[in-house]
């Protein structure tokens, strides 16, 4: 599942998913619909943006495990700060990828994730 508000992120993971045996389940473009959406779709992983209208990343993943432990995320932002780093790890996100995507950090991110 992806969650992201940007269309371009939306197509740019797709392209980077395209030969790979991952595909996207569900696109979400905000937190809201995520949370709605998850227990429909059941997906394996969730790629979570911060910076989105309503309801930011942050507190959706914060939600999202509440709600549903077993969800594997990894966080995808442009905000490369300790502290955002900080609490995506509190919150247990599984791994927290940069934007611009690198598309070999983003794959080894999902295949560590989807690993355990």
């Amino acid at each position: 599942m992806l969650v992201d508000d940007s269309k371009l992120v939306y197509m740019q993971i797709k392209q980077i998913l395209a030969n790979t045996n991952y595909e996207i389940v569900e696109y979400c473009k905000s937190g809201e619909d995520a949370l709605d959406k998850y227990a429909q779709v059941q997906p394996d992983l969730v790629t979570m943006d911060i910076i989105m209208p309503g309801m930011d990343g942050l507190e959706t993943a914060s939600i999202l495990k509440e709600e549903h432990p077993e969800a594997k995320i990894i966080m995808l932002s442009s905000l490369a700060y300790d502290d955002t780093f900080k609490e995506a790890e509190r919150i247990g996100a599984e791994a927290f990828v940069a934007k611009p995507l690198e598309p070999n950090e983003l794959l080894a991110a999902i295949d560590a994730a989807l690993a355990d």
